[in-house]
C-alpha cells in the first residue's frame, strides 16, 4: 500500500521559516521526480517546486524562488520544502507529489491532472 504524508505545517509569522516533509511507503521513491504544489480554496493550483530523481535538478515557481528550497532524501524516502522570508500570501495547503518527471509534474497542475501519488497536505499559515 502506497502511503505518503505531509509534516510541517504550522501557523507563523511573515518573515519566519518552516520545512516540510513528506514522507512515503510502499513505492520506490526514486523512480520519480518530487514536487510540491499548493492551493488555496477557490483558486487553482499552483506547482511550485520540483526535484529530479537524483537531485541533478530542482526547479522554482517564480512566485518562491530565492525564499524556498526543496530537496529529498533517497535513503528515507522523503521530500523536504524549506521554506524562508513567509509571506501572508504563502498562506495555502502545500501538498506533495510524484511524477515520471518534472515537466510532468509542471504540466500536470497547469491542467488540473491527476497525480497518481500524493499526499492529502499540510496547511501553512502566514499571518502579518
Amino acid at each position: 500500500q502506497v502511503k505518503v504524508a505531509e509534516s510541517g505545517g504550522a501557523l507563523v509569522q511573515a518573515g519566519g521559516s518552516l520545512r516540510l516533509s513528506c514522507t512515503t511507503s510502499g513505492l520506490t521513491f526514486d523512480d520519480y521526480a518530487w514536487g510540491w504544489f499548493r492551493q488555496v480554496p477557490g483558486k487553482a493550483r499552483e506547482g511550485i517546486s520540483c526535484i529530479s530523481w537524483d537531485s541533478s535538478d530542482t526547479y522554482y515557481a517564480d512566485s518562491v524562488k530565492g525564499r524556498f528550497t526543496t530537496s529529498r532524501d533517497n535513503a528515507k524516502n522523503t521530500l523536504y520544502l524549506q521554506m524562508q522570508g513567509l509571506k501572508p500570501e504563502d498562506t495555502a495547503l502545500y501538498t506533495c507529489a510524484a511524477a515520471v518527471s518534472c515537466n510532468d509534474f509542471f504540466a500536470l497542475i497547469r491542467n488540473n491532472g491527476r497525480l497518481n501519488y500524493r499526499g492529502q497536505g499540510t496547511q501553512v499559515t502566514v499571518s502579518s
